[in-house]
């Protein structure tokens, strides 16, 4: 981690740490005010917005930590979600446990499916590999189509039981802010930490090459799983907060191109940065939030272009292939690389060396 200068470690505990200075301590104290109170300040449609933000965060943290970190791409991370979803909801109308067993029990199982797709990095890497985690993308929604549609709503989709904490019942944007937003936090500390552990190394290890991983005697199979599990853990968690937030679930809320969605917030992000997945996350979402306002303001403007509503939504699939493209041509580590070459250059100007 690069410091400001004058910022030495001096201890083990001083190089681990995350938060390293004064300064840096005072900015995320601040900062999680800020978070917390953003109810205060903020109306039910800007938190409607945030609460989906902080569950595509979630989502992407899980994506980044497989891709990014652990260098195993997949393109089924929707259908992992998708799996969390569903487990959490069936745990609460079929098996009368409250939401807050279902979760985690959704989440694990997510984890378990992953695992199930993600044994071919044993064998396949690359192509191949992605096209091994695409089969989840087909097979899962068969599954909850056709078989015992009657627990799984078939092809219509299924209503979700209202959460409760006591007599409490989770409804309003503002209770799910307080729900989601810490959840997220946790989640953002979790992955920050990931990277620093042994098994964290040993996934970097595998990304940079796993055949010298495996002759420093790194067992590369077990890692590809864990991470496998860990990524999809992050999704079931996305999954069965976005149902239960939206108060109804359906496969098609969970189809193919949501996953090239989260892997577009990665690219765009920055591969292998926490920072990357949160800023990838905020900018994606954000550009997908305003593109229907820019439309409806165009239309206003210049009544002559005959736009609408539908057009902004058509065009969204190809502004964020524009948008792709583009980071890809021109910024391909992401918008954390270039949070890093800011941080680097306030601490050195205007001593350019």
């Amino acid at each position: 981690m690069s410091l400001p200068a004058g910022t030495c470690n001096e201890t083990l505990d001083q190089d681990m740490a995350i938060v390293r200075t004064r300064l840096q301590w005072g900015i995320l104290i601040t900062s999680l005010i800020v978070l917390f109170t953003i109810p205060l300040y903020v109306n039910s449609l800007g938190l409607n917005f945030i609460n989906y933000l902080g569950i595509s965060i979630i989502a992407a943290l899980g994506l980044n930590i497989l891709t990014g970190l652990c260098g195993q791409f997949s393109v089924g991370h929707a259908a992992f979600m998708m799996v969390g979803a569903y487990v959490s909801t069936w745990c609460t109308i079929h098996f009368g446990l409250p939401y807050w067993i279902g979760l985690p029990l959704g989440a694990l199982a997510a984890g378990g499916v992953g695992m199930v797709f993600g044994a071919p990095s044993l064998r396949v890497k690359g192509f191949y590999l992605i096209m091994a985690t695409m089969a989840a993308q087909f097979i899962i929604p068969w599954v909850i189509k056709n078989v015992q549609p009657e627990w799984t709503g078939g092809n219509f989709p299924m209503a979700v039981p209202v959460p409760t904490i006591g007599d409490i019942k989770i409804k309003t944007e503002i209770q799910w802010f307080y729900i989601i937003i810490p959840l997220t936090v946790l989640g953002i500390f979790c992955a920050k930490n990931l990277s620093r552990t042994r098994m964290g190394r040993a996934f970097i290890a595998i990304r940079d090459n796993d055949l010298a991983a495996e002759v420093m005697g790194i067992n590369t199979f077990k890692y590809k799983v864990i991470a496998f599990f860990i990524s999809s853990v992050y999704a079931g968690i996305a999954g069965s907060l976005m149902a239960t937030w939206m108060r109804t679930v359906s496969y098609t809320y969970f189809e193919f191109d949501v996953s090239i969605w989260y892997l577009g917030i990665i690219v765009v992000g920055g591969l292998g940065s926490v920072f990357g997945a949160v800023a990838g996350a905020i900018f994606i979402r954000g550009f997908d939030y305003a593109i229907p306002i820019f439309i409806q303001w165009a239309a206003g403007v210049f009544p002559i272009l005959n736009l609408n509503t539908d057009i902004g939504t058509a065009a969204k699939p190809v502004l964020f292939g524009l948008v792709l493209l583009i980071f890809i041509l021109f910024e391909p580590r992401g918008i954390a690389h270039r949070w890093e070459i800011f941080k680097a250059y306030y601490r050195l100007w205007p001593f350019s060396y």
